[in-house]
Formats: C-alpha cells, structure tokens, sequence
C-alpha cells in the first residue's frame, strides 16, 4: 500500500499569526518533515533576511517536542548562539518567551542549528499537526489519496445520509458528494430506463437535481422542452 503514495504526502502554507506577517509552509514527504519561513518587514534590518528552512526525518520529528510545538521551554534555558528564522542570533543564549505571541522562542535541533520561532502548532492549527504526526507514523488515509473517478464509483453506492455524512468530513469529499459525474451515476443506476428526453433534461438542470425532483414535476419539465424546441422549429421555418 506504501508503494501507491507520492513523494509529497502533505503540504501546507500559512501566515504566522498577528502581528506577525511572516509567511511558512510545512511540507511532508515519504521520508522528511520540511519547514521552511519566509520573513515579511518594511523594517530596514530585516531587508537582509534570507529564507529559513529545517528539516527532519519522521523519526526525529516525532521525537522533537520542539518542532512540534508539545513542550514548554524555561526562560533562561541555554543552548548555544543560532541565527532565527527573522535574521537576529539568539545568542549564547537564553529561550525567550515571547508575551506578544505566547510562544517560545525554541531551537529545533542543537547539532544542526536548526530554530523556528513560531511553533507548528500555532500557525496551521493542532489538527494540522495531529495529521501530520499520523502521516509521520505511517497512519495514511488511503483513501482520500484514490483518484476522483474511482472515489466516485465508490461512493456512488452509498445511501442518501451516508452520502451527506462524508461530503462533511473534507473539501474534496465535499466536492465529489456535489459533483454531477457522481449524481449522473447514481441516476444511472436508479432508473432502469433512462429516456433520451430524461438525458437531455438532466444536461440542462444538473443530475444532482434532477434526482431530487418527483417524477410529475420532471414530466412537465420534458414537456415545456419539447413545446420549446417546437417552438423553436416553427420560426426557423
């Protein structure tokens, strides 16, 4: 089941949170958790300011409470002078608390230098991060990773509130559950005969909502049609 994921399993942008203008982008592969920052300032001293970037493997980043934005840090605590993500050395040196954002000022890894000021956590939200440490434990949702139109076959044997249930649980199940390839399928496979007029009108008004409408209702739909391209005929002859 492995073999069918893609390099990138998940990927994520986001701005850090107010005052804050700084934008970061979280990126899973098969192997690493990528987090990279960029620094947004009108202010002079952080014209020079280069983008950051930490990397760990699944293991590492299960084990770093830091990164993941899980442990609270002591003010005072050393570990060494690194450069952070806003181009300042937290020097020889001292975990800050940062009363504006309520975060740590946290160093990720002490043999790479790598540091994040702004914890995973705060910025894409503690869902964001309880999927990725699924994802990082090897607890993949195959199923959201099945192409549209095998989803669509799947799903189309599903019942009406079964079928309101998943389209609730993500976007793009969301989508596919309001999609007309999907409700064309499940038409398809509730009526025994679909007419050449039914095929037409369900082109016209949507599959989705020609399901929805009782059959009287349809019949007099067919009919205003079939009086309209008469109509429509006669004054071409």
């Amino acid at each position: 089941m492995a073999s069918w994921l893609p390099e990138t399993l998940f990927e994520i942008v986001g701005q850090g949170p107010a005052p804050c203008k700084d934008y970061y982008q979280l990126l899973v592969t098969r192997s690493q958790v990528i987090f990279r920052w960029w620094k947004v300032s009108l202010r002079s001293e952080y014209r020079s300011s280069k983008p950051g970037e930490t990397k760990e493997s699944h293991e590492d980043f299960l084990e770093n409470s830091h990164l993941q934005g899980a442990g609270e840090g002591e003010a005072g605590q050393t570990w060494g002078e690194v450069q952070s993500p806003w181009g300042r050395s937290v020097g020889p040196s001292t975990l800050v608390v940062s009363e504006a954002w309520k975060v740590n000022v946290i160093i990720i890894s002490r043999s790479t230098c790598a540091v994040t000021e702004v914890q995973i956590a705060l910025i894409f939200g503690g869902r964001i991060l309880d999927y990725v440490l699924n994802l990082c434990e090897g607890r993949f949702d195959f199923l959201e990773r099945l192409s549209d139109s095998l989803l669509l076959n799947i799903i189309s044997y599903l019942d009406l509130e079964d079928l309101t249930n998943l389209s609730q649980t993500s976007r793009r199940f969301s989508k596919l559950c309001r999609s007309d390839q999907l409700w064309e399928l499940i038409v398809r496979s509730a009526c025994d005969n679909l007419t050449p007029d039914l095929r037409a009108l369900a082109e016209e008004m949507g599959w989705r909502q020609m399901f929805f409408t009782n059959k009287l209702q349809l019949q007099r739909q067919i009919r205003k049609r079939r009086q309209r391209q008469e109509s429509q005929g006669g004054s071409g002859l």
